[in-house]
């Protein structure tokens, strides 16, 4: 990249860091209703930084739900043009007993910054803006055209960002996307996901009429709504760890044996994956601990609830439960027909005496890319001049729910690079970020989009 550029983000740095900490301050909770407020103030930050970039048009674009910070670059007619996409909303912080240091108020562990939403994704989404920020401030230009859609609502599914989308289809014409919403390989190991697994989440109630009973008086003669529960619980796995839901592996492409062999060289294994908790591994039988979490569907109990959970002892049989459970999906896998196999499967274990209720969320389809595309080509070489490392070619068993929308709307190839380290604690508490990889990872964005300028046609680009 030039010299000039490469200058202005490394002597930027401590800016880098500093914007960062503001950047995490804001606690953008976009599932919280209290949060409003909050997500609001962090998506007009922003809008200011990217201002402050050189892209004096962001702005914030309402929908039914959180605000979509927008803006962008058209300054090489006929050039390709990148779409960057991120996210500013974060996880739920708590449990807040279980922080270090307060979530909201971002602290220097060494060389990481700690905070909810550093790696998830307010690093990430900086990085872009730094490498857009590097070329103006020292050309006056990008070396491609670019739009940029930051949206506050991807940790609970972006339910309003596929209508902003198709409202602005035309000014968001792209020729190739890219996210930085997933993981390296591991320090210093850049990675390009070419893969994404879906997902369709439900809550479950069991009820019966009236109100909590006397243990005593009524024990062993009621149905017990917990324990029924957990009985349809304990039935969705068999011994082996298969999901027991008739139908639901149809479509689920046994994996090559030289994809096997390939996942074997290059993949994690099961105490880097893992780490702490590679002692208590379980899953689907004959198949290893990443091959489970990226190539096979899973069925995760996400919670359980359900009776009196208060100091001292209430002895009472609780009149509903609940619980809420998570899917995810492989290449093949319909959400919506998975969605219809699961909910079947909870009616035909639920007893007759016991009120059923099934609510399903919001549903993604796994995703697959080419990695002998152009575009992927481009991500690599930028990688590899970033971190001196030939990336890795994963699949992630994570989902981002907007990249079929953005395929299905615009035809272009969607580039999955991204700047967390498997230790950062993404979704947990004490979640850090890697200062230096970021800058790493701000000189692979700033890259890319020499890369993609240089192509110059947009059909070499989307063949």
């Amino acid at each position: 990249m030039t010299t000039a550029a490469l200058a202005h983000i490394v002597a930027g740095r401590g800016r880098f860091a500093a914007d960062l900490a503001d950047f995490v301050r804001f606690a953008s909770v976009g599932a919280d209703p209290r949060r409003r407020g909050d997500v609001v103030a962090c998506a007009r930050w922003l809008a200011d930084r990217l201002r402050r970039a050189g892209l004096q048009d962001a702005a914030l674009a309402r929908t039914a739900g959180h605000p979509v910070v927008h803006a962008s670059w058209r300054g090489v007619a006929g050039a390709p043009t990148v779409l960057i996409y991120g996210h500013y909303d974060v996880q739920p912080a708590e449990p807040l007993h279980a922080w270090r240091t307060p979530p909201f108020a971002p602290a220097l562990d060494g060389d990481n910054l700690v905070g909810r939403g550093a790696c998830d994704d307010k690093g990430p989404v900086l990085c872009h803006v730094a490498a857009i920020h590097s070329h103006l401030a020292t050309s006056g230009r990008l070396p491609a055209n670019v739009l940029c859609v930051f949206e506050g609502e991807e940790e609970h599914g972006s339910p309003h960002l596929p209508a902003f989308l198709k409202a602005h289809r035309r000014r968001l014409a792209h020729d190739v996307a890219i996210v930085s919403d997933t993981r390296m390989r591991g320090p210093g190991w850049p990675a390009i996901v070419e893969g994404t697994r879906g997902a369709v989440s439900f809550e479950i109630e069991l009820s019966r009429p009236g109100a909590e009973l006397h243990a005593g008086q009524f024990g062993g003669a009621v149905a017990n709504p917990l324990e029924a529960l957990c009985a349809m619980l304990a039935q969705l796995h068999d011994a082996r760890g298969r999901i027991s839901v008739p139908g639901l592996y149809d479509r689920v492409r046994p994996i090559a044996v030289a994809e096997r062999a390939r996942i074997a060289r290059v993949a994690p294994g099961t105490a880097e994956l893992l780490g702490d908790a590679a002692a208590a591994t379980a899953g689907e039988a004959g198949f290893s601990a990443f091959e489970r979490t990226s190539l096979r569907p899973a069925l995760v109990v996400t919670a359980v609830d359900g009776g009196y959970g208060g100091p001292g002892a209430l002895t009472a049989i609780p009149a509903r439960a609940r619980a809420r459970l998570n899917l995810r999906l492989v290449p093949d896998q319909d959400p919506a027909e998975a969605r219809r196999l699961v909910c079947a499967r909870l009616r035909a274990l639920a007893p007759a005496q016991l009120r059923l209720a099934v609510r399903a969320g919001p549903a993604s389809a796994a995703t697959t890319i080419d990695r002998s595309h152009p575009a992927l080509a481009a991500a690599a070489r930028a990688l590899r001049e970033a971190f001196g490392r030939e990336p890795a070619f994963l699949r992630s068993g994570g989902s981002i729910p907007i990249i079929d929308t953005l395929r299905d709307l615009f035809g272009a190839p969607v580039v999955l690079m991204g700047f967390a380290l498997p230790t950062d604690g993404m979704h947990a508490p004490n979640e850090r970020v890697n200062l230096p990889t970021l800058e790493r990872g701000t000189v692979a964005c700033a890259r890319f989009l020499e890369l993609v300028g240089a192509r110059g046609a947009r059909p070499e680009l989307t063949s």
